[in-house]
């Protein structure tokens, strides 16, 4: 039986005499998006999905938006033969599918492998309009097969003044590992952003309007990104189902969806023994918000027994003045969240031997992702001065605006917890604070404690070597004499 016959291609397509260097099989949103930005930034390409109705779909807007060089195919064996040697697909496949659990990708490199394919597990960061005007692009695995296509992905990445936000990240499933971590960033970021709200809109009684204000504002400064902006622009958004004019966003339930990516990356912190309270709080906070019906179960019940049902305490405070507290707890809380995050693929890195560097994934967030933000800018500055550096708290500049904004940071969350708002990220990123730079823990007792009942041994503060005490008979003893 003949194979059908390949859809028509658009006039640019059919007129470009080279075959493509590069496909694209999977064209829903992210994909037809992708095959569209790559096409426009002029790199005929060839396009393949299960359903001809995509494919058709991806062909009218490659003909709308000034006829982009697409050749669609609804035929797998079609779509690989169109292709130019070495095949992007077929010699080399590029998984972009964006969230792919790494050791998946490992999976596929080895089996590729076998075949004598070359193998790319390509995190892609930036929702659909980052697909189609320039995502942020976290490739790993053969490195061949990233220079195959490099010219291809630096021009269809997102840009800034430092270049494509594109680098072959490492070996493996580096490029996956690496965008699961920033989606754990993300997490953060989003659960801080939504605190940040929660306290100036109960605390200081601001309405959707002057909060969207105060997040256009914060945009101009140091807390300049991406998801700060689009708060400021959710802010003003009325509800179009509702014409008295209200918010949308009071419409929304307060229940949060996820797609698994934080999860998995509170379990890698939790196997490399990598403290990350922060995105593990915003976890938490996803979770929470999810047992909708238990909670408006637990306030009737815990108001019926005496729990005020708003402010525990009401705070009297200049709005002016909340709001610039507000803001430097948000960019303390954020300092935190991103160092844990590094710390993470650093720990990540050193496991598999894959030697990433730390200040080019800051490059290549930058731009395009959904954590881009302008403090990036430095965190790469502090992982270029000190390739090892331990942790972002310690870097010199971002260590003296640590010290100078704990004082409201600690004000805010104090003022948090007398009033019962709950804070779990940003009291998280405090804690998290605290316990990394004490220099003396209570850990001497929980340890002291392991070797009571396990006799599983303690180091000493005065003298080398393991040691184990006879607890409870030393206790008894001590206690005899007392008597």
């Amino acid at each position: 039986m003949a194979s059908p016959a390949p859809a028509p291609p658009s006039p640019a397509a059919a007129a470009h005499s080279a075959a493509p260097r590069i496909g694209l099989a999977g064209l829903a949103t992210m994909g037809q998006n992708l095959a569209l930005n790559i096409a426009e930034k002029g790199f005929p390409i060839s396009v393949y999905n299960r359903s001809p109705a995509k494919v058709d779909s991806t062909l009218s807007r490659a003909q709308a938006e000034g006829g982009l060089p697409v050749l669609g195919h609804r035929d797998p064996r079609g779509f690989v033969l169109s292709l130019a040697r070495p095949r992007t697909v077929g010699d080399a496949i590029v998984d972009g599918g964006g969230n792919e659990w790494y050791q998946n990708t490992e999976r596929r490199i080895q089996e590729a492998a076998a075949r004598g394919i070359l193998y790319l597990g390509m995190g892609v960061s930036g929702g659909e309009e980052g697909a189609r005007n320039g995502p942020s692009l976290m490739p790993g695995g053969h490195v061949q097969a990233y220079d195959n296509i490099r010219d291809i992905l630096q021009k269809a990445a997102a840009q800034t003044e430092d270049g494509a936000c594109v680098t072959f990240v490492g070996p493996g499933g580096a490029g996956n590992f690496v965008k699961m971590v920033h989606n754990g960033i993300e997490y953060g970021d989003m659960q801080l952003i939504a605190e940040a709200y929660d306290v100036l809109r109960r605390v200081g009684g601001l309405s959707n309007s002057e909060i969207a204000d105060v997040f256009a504002e914060w945009n101009k400064g140091e807390l300049e990104s991406f998801l700060v902006e689009i708060t400021a622009d959710i802010f003003t958004v009325a509800d179009p189902l509702d014409g008295s004019g209200g918010a949308l966003v009071d419409k929304i339930l307060d229940k949060t969806g996820m797609k698994g990516t934080g999860k998995w990356t509170v379990q890698q912190a939790a196997e490399l023994a990598v403290a990350a309270p922060t995105i593990a709080a915003s976890l938490d906070g996803r979770y929470l918000s999810g047992l909708k019906d238990e909670r408006v179960a637990a306030a009737g019940v815990l108001e019926e027994e005496g729990m005020p049902a708003g402010l525990l305490e009401k705070v009297s405070v200049d709005k002016k003045l909340l709001v610039d507290r507000v803001r430097q707890a948000l960019y303390a809380s954020k300092i935190c969240s991103y160092a844990q995050g590094m710390n993470l693929i650093r720990a990540k890195s050193v496991e598999k031997g894959w030697n990433l560097n730390l200040a080019e994934l800051a490059r290549i967030w930058k731009g395009g992702c959904i954590i881009r933000a302008r403090f990036l800018d430095r965190i790469k500055r502090a992982y270029d001065r000190n390739p090892e550096l331990a942790n972002l708290i310690v870097d010199r500049e971002f260590a003296k605006e640590m010290v100078q904004r704990q004082n409201v940071w600690r004000w805010v969350v104090a003022r948090a917890v007398e009033a019962g708002i709950s804070t779990p990220g940003m009291s998280a990123s405090l804690s998290y604070f605290d316990t990394y730079r004490c220099s003396r823990l209570p850990a001497n007792l929980i340890q002291a404690q392991r070797d009571l009942f396990g006799a599983h041994t303690f180091e000493r503060i005065d003298r080398p070597g393991s040691f184990h005490t006879e607890w409870t008979k030393l206790a008894r003893r001590s206690n005899g004499a007392a008597i």
